[in-house]
């Protein structure tokens, strides 16, 4: 068992004790349970909250009341009391049971991990789509815990928890919450079947399509801004950006493609979240290459690129083509620098230097193109024309007699769906 203590202010509203239970079972997966509270830390900072301190707990398993054990919960209340804590935030998902559990015996609001990433969310939803999304997570987490969110929904008019498109006297009668999520549900369909129009639609005109991924915080979003000048929301927090955005970047060849950043990944993501940014995350399985970015001065880098490739697996997006980019090269230490591993599919960067930038373009034009093919069409096969102009970049044209002499710079994806119609007329 172990207590941490922090400084604190006096200009938040929400002023918390963190609480992290180690069990057997949290140990068998592998999670350092001390980077987890770290995050839980700067999760909680993120949604605007006072942290006041930090405690822990080994036990075998849980406890099915209390979550924690009946003595830690006496000594929770007794910090608490002496720090003037309104709230305690537990780095593990908690059961209505025990929540009702623990609000009677501490008087004081509980929260979760889960219910605050959904905060967090809720405070950075600006379009339309990210807000039914957050909306509709919160209330599917809410849905089966209403008997143990009493005070969480009555407690002195919102803060961390509480907030969010669903903010306003959210009504705990299940039949309300069971028709307003199967409303969202509607919604969302609706905006993904826009979201889904604009995919073909690009996919038609043959627009190469790349994907930002990688954990919160790693630069996904300034790499965007300084890859293509996009007029992006970045800050130094964890989900600083929720709403994916696409802009045209331009290669070195002068072929544009189409960069889309997504939501930061976090260890323990909620499931409720994923399953209602599934449309947003979509665009990933849909992109042609995906750019893994990863914040190279974090000690835990390793494990939060796994969490990254376990969400990617989920996704069913594991086996696309991956550049994995090691950002914030300058933050690292010679150490950490050197421990990175090397090859093709790596590159290590600063997102502000301009020569790293470019080596980023030169990298993915590369992996997107093939070789470079020659074709010679007959004069009358006008109709290939289209399909060569879609499958690369046309490098030089020729005309002999009654033929055309194509040079093209491949795409591979492109070349995969339609090179077929043109393998007859490839020249040795």
């Amino acid at each position: 068992m172990s207590n941490q203590t922090f400084d604190t202010q006096t200009d938040i509203k929400d002023r918390a004790v963190l609480v992290s239970l180690i069990t057997d079972e949290v140990k068998r997966t592998g999670v350092d349970p001390q980077y987890s509270l770290d995050e839980l830390v700067k999760l909680a900072e993120t949604a605007g909250v006072e942290v006041l301190s930090v405690m822990s707990q080994n036990r075998e398993t849980r406890d099915t009341k209390w979550f924690i054990g009946k003595g830690k919960v006496e000594e929770l209340r007794a910090i608490a009391d002496t720090l003037g804590a309104t709230t305690a935030i537990f780095d593990q998902e908690l059961s209505g049971a025990q929540v009702r559990n623990l609000e009677e015996s501490l008087d004081l609001k509980i929260i979760d991990r889960t219910q605050l990433i959904l905060d967090i969310f809720a405070q950075r939803a600006n379009t339309r789509e990210g807000i039914i999304q957050v909306e509709l997570a919160q209330l599917s987490y809410l849905l089966p815990r209403l008997s143990g969110q009493g005070k969480n929904l009555s407690r002195l008019g919102g803060g961390i928890g509480t907030r969010g498109p669903g903010e306003s006297k959210l009504e705990t009668d299940r039949r309300h919450i069971r028709d307003r999520i199967g409303e969202l549900k509607r919604q969302l369909e609706e905006v993904t079947r826009h979201r889904r129009l604009h995919r073909e639609r690009r996919q038609k005109s043959g627009v190469i399509q790349v994907a930002l991924v990688g954990y919160t915080n790693a630069g996904k979003s300034t790499l965007l801004k300084q890859l293509t000048a996009a007029d992006v929301y970045i800050e130094n927090q964890l989900f600083a950006t929720l709403d994916p955005t696409s802009r045209n970047m331009e290669l070195p060849s002068g072929k544009e493609i189409v960069l889309t950043d997504t939501v930061g990944f976090i260890q323990n993501l909620p499931h409720d979240l994923v399953a209602a940014f599934r449309a947003t995350l979509e665009e990933v399985n849909e992109a042609n290459l995906i750019l893994h970015v990863v914040d190279a001065s974090s000690d835990m880098r390793d494990d939060q690129m796994k969490v990254v490739q376990k969400i990617l697996q989920d996704l069913g997006a594991a086996d696309k083509p991956q550049l994995v980019l090691f950002n914030k090269k300058d933050a690292c230490s010679p150490e950490q620098l050197e421990m990175l591993p090397a090859g093709p599919e790596y590159v290590k960067l600063s997102a502000f230097d301009e020569a790293d930038l470019l080596k980023v373009r030169e990298m993915i034009q590369e992996h997107l193109t093939g070789d470079t093919v020659v074709y010679k069409i007959p004069a009358e096969r006008g109709d290939l024309t289209s399909v060569i102009y879609r499958v690369g970049d046309v490098i030089r044209t020729e005309y002999e007699e009654n033929d055309v002499i194509y040079e093209v710079r491949l795409q591979k994806s492109e070349y995969e769906k339609y090179g077929y119609a043109l393998r007859e007329f490839t020249m040795a």
